[in-house]
């Protein structure tokens, strides 16, 4: 479908159409119920009233034809904020800022990067750990439209400098932390034509303090609003350069004309779009009251430049939840804020559930769990014993149901399955799954034979959601041809994942493609091994790799970090793997031992990191 027709798609006749496809779906209520009981029917009267009167009760009619939304979405928010006035918004340490004081510094940030000559699809571009300050920035690049593309803090030199330069942000903001870094390559930032720091240090030459940016900006919406959901992640970053992928064109369509549209009719962007939020109701919202203020309280642990974050923020962005922030974390510390601040809400990933299970038994019983609701994985694989230890834990500390929860998705197709406590309750053994697809669409393909796998078969798990239909990726468009596949004449994102689907319908992870071990012709996939190595009692953290292998081409090789003060041999780690039922090529050939482990902050293995080596004389003799 074209751009012009999907534009045209856009008229009151037709969401009013489209609407009507998806108003008796399971998704479409849940949402809506959790809305209501999340804001409150009074507040929720009361921020679309003044929402109304700000904007013009006609021109808000006509605003539903798809021609000002832009101002209606703004002053909705700005109105929220109103409404909400004392209650905590951010906890950022010894900081508490009420939604009252958020209103006021962000509409002062974006007034001043107005003043800056910041228009609409001109980027902001940030290097902050997890603060208030992100949050602030985030909102106010919402309000004028820019994309606000967060870097890796981990990034320094040519690396830095280039994802920098990929998005070409106009204005910079860093945390002066990152000073040096920043100003050894500013002189190559030729976008960025204003640099503000964050903290209380003195800034560089030619960089602006954040506080005086705020203060010289006017408390007031500014003079031209043009709301877009500004997430703009960079993804790719454990495997090579990162990319930068354009999520706020899926999730601003209807507010912006500005916005690129889907390649998809608006009633499928619609649907998929609600299918999208659906989460907050199947995560159980609704149910989630703060005996003090009435909402979400979710913890922020995992780096807000990261796209799965979100999942931990959204209900802060859309719902009226308080974001608890942790700069670095600490597994004893978060189980402290959890009790401190009635964390009910959290997303988090694998490698944190780990540590948090390895504390000292005295340590895990000291705190007060029970005001969680929903503890959120993903980013990577979960052993499924893992999952079932960290209910057990926070049953046992008072939590008064299950409280994992688990998604599959990526940061260019955002959610796409949901694992929910009551699949598993019933039947234990989807535990071992990723959920069911409810914020999608999940195929298996069997690429070979260019078919669609039937129920228990594996082949690429292949996703459709409302974030696919927009994707791009800004500057390095060519990157995008590998991940397209058209079946059945609709379009599906391919993440190089395989998998199964069973009869009902749930997601089960084998493998990556790209990770996938060719040993004398026989396909490994190192997950399954390492599912059976995370249980070895002595074993912190494991990697199974491909090492290369004279007569069989590749051979599996487990690297194995051992927890603190505990031994293992070789073999007896391999004996585990034949007792736990791994037999044949799939029984790792070697094992290497490491102090530890190289993961991303997000969970996520860097394996390139532990193959170098292994790989070095190959690719030298090659």
């Amino acid at each position: 479908m074209s751009d012009e027709n999907n534009r045209s798609d856009k008229s009151l006749k037709s969401l009013v159409a489209a609407l009507a496809g998806v108003a008796g779906t399971e998704a479409f209520r849940g949402f809506n119920k959790t809305f209501i009981k999340q804001l409150g029917l009074i507040n929720l009267l009361r921020i679309l009233g003044r929402t109304t009167t700000r904007v013009g009760f006609r021109k808000t009619f006509a605003d539903l034809a798809g021609f000002h939304m832009s101002d209606v979405a703004a002053n909705f928010f700005l109105s929220m904020w109103e409404v909400l006035g004392e209650r905590e918004a951010i906890v950022d340490g010894d900081r508490r800022l009420t939604f009252a004081d958020l209103r006021d510094r962000v509409l002062r940030l974006a007034n001043a990067f107005q003043s800056f000559g910041v228009e609409p699809g001109d980027r902001v571009g940030c290097m902050l750990y997890n603060c208030a300050e992100f949050f602030e920035c985030f909102y106010a690049a919402c309000l004028i439209g820019t994309p606000f593309p967060p870097v890796n803090w981990h990034l320094e030199g040519e690396e830095l400098c280039q994802t920098i330069r990929l998005r070409a942000p106009r204005v910079f903001i860093f945390d002066a932390a990152f000073s040096d870094r920043i100003m050894a390559i500013k002189g190559e930032l030729t976008s960025v034509e204003r640099f503000i720091m964050v903290g209380d240090q003195a800034p560089p030459p030619g960089v602006e303090r954040y506080e005086a940016v705020i203060r010289g900006g006017k408390a007031e919406m500014p003079a031209e609003t043009s709301f877009i959901v500004a997430i703009n992640p960079y993804t790719g970053g454990t495997t090579g350069t990162p990319k930068s992928s354009n999520l706020y064109d899926s999730l601003s369509y209807l507010l912006n004309d500005r916005v690129a549209p889907p390649r998809s009719s608006l009633a499928d962007y619609l649907k998929y779009m609600i299918m999208q939020y659906s989460y907050f109701y199947y995560y159980g919202c609704a149910a989630i009251r703060d005996p003090r203020y009435g909402n979400i309280r979710s913890l922020i642990v995992t780096p807000l430049y990261h796209a799965g974050t979100a999942a931990g923020y959204a209900p802060c962005l859309l719902l009226g939840a308080t974001a608890v922030i942790m700069k670095k974390f600490d597994p004893e510390n978060y189980l402290r804020l959890i009790e401190k601040e009635r964390i009910s809400w959290a997303f988090s990933v694998p490698t944190i559930l780990q540590r948090i299970l390895a504390l000292p038994e005295e340590i895990k019983s000291r705190y007060d769990l029970s005001s969680m609701h929903a503890l959120i994985s993903a980013a990577a694989p979960c052993p499924p014993d893992v999952k079932t230890a960290i209910n057990t834990l926070f049953r046992k500390q008072g939590a008064p149901r299950p409280v994992f929860h688990e998604y599959y998705g990526s940061s260019e197709s955002a959610v796409i399955t949901l694992l929910i406590p009551w699949d598993y309750q019933d039947r234990p053994h989807r535990i071992n799954s990723v959920g069911k697809a409810r914020c999608g669409d999940i195929l298996i393909y069997d690429d070979i034979n260019d078919t669609v796998c039937a129920p228990g078969e594996e082949g690429l798990v292949l996703g459709r959601t409302v974030s696919t239909m927009s994707l791009r990726y800004p500057g390095t468009e060519e990157k995008l041809k590998d991940n397209r596949k058209i079946v059945n004449g609709l379009e599906w994102y391919d993440d190089k994942l395989i998998g199964y689907l069973d009869n009902d319908g749930f997601l089960f992870l084998t493998g990556r493609v790209k990770e996938m071990i060719i040993s004398g012709g026989v396909n490994i996939f190192p997950l399954e091994i390492e599912n059976v190595l995370v249980n070895f009692p002595g074993i912190a953290d494991v990697a199974v790799i491909r090492a290369p292998d004279p007569d069989l081409g590749e051979i599996p090789l487990a690297c194995v970090q051992l927890r603190e003060g505990e031994t293992a041999t070789a073999d007896e780690i391999l004996d585990f793997c034949r007792e736990r039922g791994l037999k044949g090529f799939k029984i790792p050939r070697r094992v290497v031992f490491y102090d530890e482990l190289p993961r991303h902050i997000d969970g996520k293995l860097i394996k390139r990191k532990l193959e170098e080596p292994f790989w070095a004389d190959v690719r030298q003799r090659g």
